[in-house]
C-alpha cells in the first residue's frame, strides 16, 4: 500500500508539472521546420500560422525551411528534436502519408514519431484538361481514355506527388490506361497542358484559376468527396462516375512524440484559435484551400487512414521504395 501510495503521489506530480509546463509555454523561441523551399504554397501557409502563433503566444516561432528528398530531411529533424514542443514540422501528404512508401529507410516512422497537435487547412484539387479536348467530364474522359487505351496522358508535378498519385488512383478505380508523363512541379505541366502536350493534370484549384478564366483550360471535377465553395459549380469525381474517388491536399501542424500532453493541448488551442481568425480564411481562399482544425485524436486518425490509402495506392501502381 505504501507503494501504490508513492507510485500515486509520484503520478500526481508528473500531471502538475506538465499543466505547469504548459501554462508557461513557450518560454523561449519555437522553431517551425517547413519541407519544402520558401514561396510555395506550403511555405506560405506555414508562415502564415507561424505568424499568427507569434502574437498569440508572445514568443516568435522561427520559420525554418528544410527542402530535399521530398520533406524527408525535415521530417527526420523533427521527429528526432527534444520532445519539448520546442520544434513543430509543417506536416502533409508527402511527409506522413506518400514518402514512408516511396523510401526504404526515411529515418523516421510517420505514425510513432509524431505528436499531432492540428490539421489547420486542406486542399481540394482540380482535375483539368485542355479547352480543346472534346470532353466535358470525367464520364467522357473515362469513355475516351477507355476507346483509346494508353494514348491519353496524364502530367504530374514529379512521380510520387499528389497529382502522380491522383491519376494513378483514378485509372484504378476507372479500369483505364494512362500515360504518366512527370515534369519537375507544376507549373510545367501546366505548360505542356496549355500547349495540348499532354491531357489531363490534377493541380491545385489557384494556380488553374487564370487559364480557366481565359477560357485555355477546363476544369471538370474537384478530387473532395463534396464540392468546394472554392468552386461550387464544377462537381466532384466522385458524384461524376467515380464513388468514393478523393485526392486532398492537407496541412497539419505536428512536434516531436513525447511532448509534454498539456503542451501539445496549449498548441492545439492556440493554432485552432489562429486558423479560425478572418485574416488566416481569406488568404486561404486565395490560395485554394479550405480551413479545417481538429484535436490531436482526429489529426492522428486522418493521418493513418491517408497513410494506408496511399499506400495501397503505390503498390497497385507497381513503384517501389528507393
Amino acid at each position: 500500500m505504501k507503494f501504490s501510495a508513492w507510485a500515486a503521489l509520484g503520478l500526481g506530480a508528473t500531471a502538475l508539472t506538465q499543466s505547469v509546463h504548459g501554462q508557461d509555454y513557450p518560454t523561449r523561441p519555437v522553431r517551425m521546420i517547413i519541407p519544402f523551399a520558401a514561396s510555395g504554397p506550403n511555405d506560405i501557409i506555414g508562415r502564415m500560422i507561424a505568424q499568427k502563433l507569434t502574437e498569440q503566444l508572445g514568443q516568435q516561432i522561427v520559420v525554418d525551411n528544410r527542402g530535399g528528398a521530398g520533406g524527408v530531411i525535415a521530417a527526420e529533424t523533427v521527429a528526432k528534436a527534444v520532445p519539448d514542443g520546442y520544434t513543430l514540422l509543417l506536416g502533409g501528404p508527402a511527409t506522413m502519408s506518400i514518402n514512408p512508401h516511396l523510401h526504404k529507410k526515411p529515418g523516421y516512422d510517420a505514425l510513432k514519431d509524431f505528436a499531432p497537435v492540428s490539421l489547420i487547412g486542406t486542399a481540394p484539387s482540380l482535375v483539368t484538361i485542355n479547352a480543346a479536348l472534346p470532353v466535358q467530364n470525367i464520364r467522357d474522359m473515362i469513355a475516351l481514355a477507355k476507346a483509346k487505351p494508353g494514348q491519353l496522358t496524364f502530367a504530374s508535378a514529379g512521380p510520387g506527388s499528389a497529382s502522380h498519385l491522383g491519376g494513378e488512383l483514378m485509372k484504378t478505380m476507372a479500369g483505364i490506361e494512362m500515360t504518366h508523363v512527370p515534369y519537375k512541379g507544376g507549373g510545367l505541366a501546366y505548360i505542356d497542358l496549355l500547349a495540348g502536350q499532354v491531357t489531363m493534370f490534377i493541380g491545385g484549384i489557384a494556380a488553374a484559376l487564370p487559364f480557366l478564366a481565359q477560357g485555355k483550360l477546363r476544369g471538370i471535377a474537384v478530387t473532395t468527396l463534396k464540392r468546394t465553395d472554392l468552386l461550387p459549380g464544377v462537381p466532384t469525381v466522385a458524384e461524376s462516375g467515380l464513388p468514393g474517388y478523393e485526392v486532398v491536399s492537407w496541412y497539419s501542424i505536428v512536434t516531436t512524440a513525447g511532448a509534454p500532453k498539456s503542451v501539445i493541448a496549449k498548441l492545439n488551442r492556440e493554432v485552432v484559435r489562429a486558423v479560425a481568425s478572418d485574416e488566416v480564411r481569406k488568404r486561404y481562399v486565395a490560395l485554394g484551400t479550405e480551413a479545417a482544425t481538429g484535436t490531436p485524436d482526429e489529426l492522428a486518425a486522418y493521418t493513418r487512414n491517408d497513410f494506408q490509402k496511399w499506400g495501397r495506392v503505390i503498390k497497385a501502381a507497381g513503384m517501389t521504395p528507393n
